[in-house]
Parts: C-alpha cells; sequence; structure tokens
C-alpha cells in the first residue's frame, strides 16, 4: 500500500469565523469543504476542510467552548502536549518569502529563515496558538534521506544491519 499524503489533519477551534479568515485571507488557503451539525441537544459542531494541494487537507473542528492552550514556539518541549507544530510545504525559496511577507504584513509575527540544512523554514502561530511552521526542501528527504543522528535507536541500528527501514 503506497500512501498519498494526509487526507486531513484535524485541528481543533473555539472560533472558526477567525480561523477561515486567518487561513484562507492571510495564509492564502482555499476553503474547500464545510460541514456542520447537531451532535447532541445542545452541542453543535462545524468541520471545515483547507486545501492543501491535491486531496491533502487541514481541517479544523469548532467547539465553541473550548479553551485553546497556551502559545508554545515550536520544537520547544513543554509537557502535556503530544502535538509541537505543523508544518507546511511549499515549492521553492521565493515562495517562503513570499508567505512571511504575507503574514507579517497581516501583523502576524513571523521568525526570519531558519536554515535546518535540508529545509529552510519560517515559523508562526495562528489566532489560536497553533505552532506553524511552512518549508522549502533544499534536499527532499523523501527521495534523498539522510540519517544524521549519531547514537539511533535501536530500531533504525537494526534498519541499518539488514532490517527494512519501514
Amino acid at each position: 500500500m503506497a500512501l498519498a499524503g494526509i487526507n486531513h489533519l484535524a485541528m481543533v477551534t473555539n472560533d472558526m469565523d477567525k480561523t477561515v479568515r486567518f487561513y484562507r485571507d492571510v495564509v492564502g488557503m482555499e476553503v474547500v469543504g464545510t460541514i456542520s451539525g447537531q451532535i447532541e441537544p445542545d452541542v453543535t459542531m462545524r468541520h471545515y476542510f483547507f486545501s492543501l494541494g491535491q486531496s491533502n487537507t487541514l481541517a479544523f473542528f469548532e467547539w465553541q467552548d473550548v479553551e485553546m492552550p497556551p502559545r508554545k514556539d515550536s520544537g520547544i518541549r513543554q509537557s502535556n502536549r503530544q502535538f509541537d507544530h505543523v508544518s507546511f510545504n511549499v515549492d521553492s525559496e521565493e515562495a517562503l518569502l513570499e508567505m512571511q511577507t504575507r503574514v507579517r504584513k497581516a501583523g502576524v509575527p513571523a521568525t526570519d529563515v531558519v536554515d535546518h540544512g535540508f529545509i529552510h523554514s519560517i515559523y508562526f502561530e495562528d489566532p489560536h496558538n497553533i505552532s506553524l511552521e511552512f518549508s522549502y526542501w533544499v534536499k527532499d528527504l523523501t527521495k534523498n534521506p539522510q540519517f544524521l543522528d549519531e547514537n539511533p535507536v535501536p530500531a533504525m541500528r537494526e534498519a541499518s544491519e539488514g532490517a527494512t527501514t519501514r
């Protein structure tokens, strides 16, 4: 079975209007689907999908009464969280710089370009403190893997000794 990307990454918001205005108007993602409904007699939900390209979407559930998490920088250790950040791919360094300009123009603080060796990235937060990264592959690891951990976990050491990496 071959994987073909992420169908959708489901996130949570407590204000869908603010979410649409950010992802559609600031980031430039097209809204490609919306669902709403009554879950319980006193609970309604919305589920909106933003295009990331062919068959790949970012989706949000709106639960108006949920408390959003505090701000957290990408790649910084914090207890009681499984999710760190989401990184969206762009096709070129120019597109990365365009996104940086676009979010800064909207008043959203964004980092300078960070060179990670095989990707260049910028970081910023959405209105609900979801940590976002936009990245450009300088070296596409899906085509040319690169393993630089000097003390890899046992599963990776076994793979280098002949076992599968999948």
